[in-house]
């Protein structure tokens, strides 16, 4: 008797995606245990078309994996109201955390309502982000599995496989304030 588990038998999976970039190395290794749901959840990007660009993408990205997509409520506003007083921060610091705990919160919640066995993020595969942070934002949630992406040469593998797709590579984290210090820097 053949004891390969099928793909209805395969615990679930809600795989918050902050962008098309970054989603392929996270989505191939899940796939070799999970079944395996995209969330796309980013109030934080402005503004709204960059948004609905990187939102195109992974539109894309589904079609190309075969994937469900949820598409959660773009609300820039409440994402505001949630990092208000951070604003001035710097690039991986409370602000960012706090966004962090937005995606997150919303991704873990909807988990927990759909009956995924488990929920986790692609911001781990982004060398730009502190994944030890990530963690301890979703550690505040029932059910967040922590994987982080980077290893196994994860995000060098997502950036190939974006080149070989031809997704949007956005030049900013996503908010109006990462964009700024981008604008800065350059």
């Amino acid at each position: 008797m053949n004891n390969v588990p099928t793909p209805q038998s395969r615990a679930s999976v809600l795989l918050h995606v902050c962008c098309a970039p970054c989603a392929p190395h996270p989505i191939e290794l899940l796939q070799q245990q999970y079944r395996v749901t995209l969330f796309f959840s980013n109030s934080n990007i402005a503004p709204r078309d960059e948004y609905l660009v990187r939102l195109q993408h992974v539109r894309r990205l589904v079609s190309i994996y075969h994937l469900e997509l949820i598409e959660d409520e773009y609300d820039h506003t409440a994402w505001l109201e949630h990092v208000r007083g951070l604003e001035d921060e710097p690039e991986r610091g409370a602000r960012c955390v706090a966004c962090f705990a937005f995606s997150l919160r919303r991704a873990g919640e909807y988990a927990a309502q759909h009956g995924f066995d488990a929920f986790t993020t692609t911001l781990t595969v982004s060398p730009h982000k502190a994944t030890e942070k990530i963690f301890a934002v979703g550690q505040r949630f029932a059910n967040f599995l922590p994987l982080d992406f980077k290893k196994q040469d994860g995000y060098a593998r997502s950036t190939a496989r974006a080149r070989q797709h031809h997704f949007y590579r956005q030049e900013y984290c996503g908010c109006e304030f990462s964009q700024k210090r981008h604008r800065q820097s350059a």
